[in-house]
């Protein structure tokens, strides 16, 4: 058992590792955009379902609803790669059993690290790092020591995917391209006006580390309405 618990987690961490190029945006003919097909991650384990409210230029508006996430305390790094895999073995764990309940949770996707950057290139910034609780959980997430459930009433993410394994330069290079296929939208003035800003952004990670085609990877800007 311990044996294939250190397997697991090898397997997993890679989840968080070095670059890549591409996006998976689907564009027609005439140049209209089609809603982002479903991770197919998400079909062999449970995700957070969601609406798909607008389909825009490299975007996609989102609503999920009453969902439930398992989170780290802040973790100060200057890398979100470090930070991730400091907060997924946390989070590993959990579901492992490490909770007051001592059960076994079910995986799920995505991964989520949310991102709050420094203020200059050579300090740390602030990430926390999420697992989404599986419906069967949610009433009661087993507590952990050092983990503390965020209880999401409806949310709504302005997403931008990307492909391949996820590196520093990535984050900040794709966050910066959702904010600006959002300029001049209702959508950008809404996460301004919701007090998240635009600064403070999360990344969604959903593929095993064997999967080296057809990864699936998104930057979200969450806001309320």
């Amino acid at each position: 058992m311990a044996a294939l618990n250190l397997m697991k987690v090898s397997m997993l961490l890679n989840l968080l590792s070095n670059a890549y190029p591409g996006d998976q945006w689907i564009k027609d003919e005439t140049m209209l955009v089609s809603p982002l097909p479903l991770p197919p991650t998400c079909r062999r384990i449970e995700c957070p379902s969601y609406d798909v409210i607008q389909t825009g230029q490299e975007y996609e508006i989102r609503r999920y609803n009453n969902t439930v996430w398992m989170s780290t305390a802040p973790i100060q790094d200057i890398s979100f790669t470090a930070a991730t895999r400091t907060g997924f073995l946390q989070l590993f764990d959990y579901i492992q059993g490490k909770n007051e309940y001592k059960e076994e949770i079910e995986m799920t996707a995505p991964v989520l690290t949310q991102v709050l950057p420094s203020d200059g290139p050579f300090c740390k910034s602030t990430f926390v790092v999420s697992f989404y609780v599986p419906k069967v959980n949610q009433a009661n997430p087993p507590p952990a020591k050092g983990l503390q459930a965020q209880k999401w009433k409806v949310k709504y993410a302005a997403i931008r995917r990307f492909g391949g394994f996820v590196s520093d330069y990535d984050v900040a290079k794709e966050a910066a391209a959702l904010k600006a296929s959002l300029a001049g939208s209702e959508w950008l003035s809404r996460i301004k006006e919701s007090g998240n800003g635009t600064s403070t952004y999360a990344v969604a990670q959903y593929n095993s580390p064997f999967e080296y085609d057809n990864r699936v990877n998104e930057i979200w800007l969450t806001f309320d309405m």
